[in-house]
């Protein structure tokens, strides 16, 4: 069964969606009958930063006075990390968790009210698969997706009475931005890249449209009795083991 104008009527806000896995998203939703409203330091029509709550409020209502609604609602936003344990500073901590965590939690707060109202409410965090395999160098960034994979089940717990489900996607290791920057700056970029894609048991990196298709099925109508599932879109990596490519 499918519809694709099942998000007819709703309003999604969708964070850090001015590239990368948001901007998939956005396209995505909108193509399906979605109004979409794109909260990015970059955006011109509702700018936000997620780690100011002044700046989180104003979004969410600039949002409601264009759209008179907010139906669902995407955590995308996200900075990463490299380094093992002792490779960051406090500072470094800190604004990690300002983005990936606490700036999910703010955009969530300002949101519930709105939410509430709905008829199909969805809230949807994107994690990452650092939150469920150990992956080297990643310590920092991993504690933060670790910490919304929990807060994301912990949501879904709370607000389910709301009419609120709350899920996330997990992907893997994505062929964005970020990881187009961290490839750059490797001694041998090409090398770096061969290593990515041979550690994901199907031969290459996740990309942005793939996790941008996961997010909208759990946000989406057609998905209501779907709460409290992190849902992995990482190639195989967790659940595959295959024999080393020769």
């Amino acid at each position: 069964m499918s519809d694709f104008s099942d998000f007819e009527g709703l309003v999604a806000v969708i964070t850090g969606g001015a590239g990368g896995i948001g901007s998939a998203t956005a396209e995505l939703m909108a193509a399906r009958g979605a109004t979409v409203a794109s909260l990015d330091l970059a955006s011109g029509k509702f700018p936000c930063d997620v780690t100011d709550p002044a700046s989180v409020d104003n979004a969410i209502a600039a949002v409601v006075a264009e759209y008179g609604r907010i139906d669902i609602v995407v955590n995308n936003a996200g900075i990463g990390a490299v380094g093992d344990v002792a490779a960051n500073s406090d500072d470094e901590w800190r604004r990690v968790f300002e983005v990936n965590v606490f700036g999910m939690a703010r955009v969530s707060r300002a949101a519930l009210p709105h939410l509430r109202e709905s008829p199909s409410a969805a809230i949807v965090n994107v994690s990452s698969i650092v939150a469920q395999v150990g992956l080297p160098q990643r310590a920092l960034y991993s504690a933060s997706k670790g910490a919304v994979a929990a807060l994301t089940l912990a949501m879904a717990a709370d607000h389910v009475g709301d009419g609120i489900r709350v899920n996330a996607v997990i992907p893997g290791t994505a062929d964005t931005p970020w990881v187009g920057r961290l490839l750059a700056a490797a001694d041998d970029p090409a090398a770096a890249r061969s290593a990515l894609e041979g550690r994901q048991p199907i031969g290459r990196l996740v990309s942005a449209p793939e996790v941008a298709q996961a997010i909208t099925y759990l946000a989406g109508p057609l998905s209501s009795s779907t709460t409290g599932t992190l849902l992995p879109v990482d190639g195989g990596v967790t659940g595959v083991r295959i024999p080393p490519r020769s």
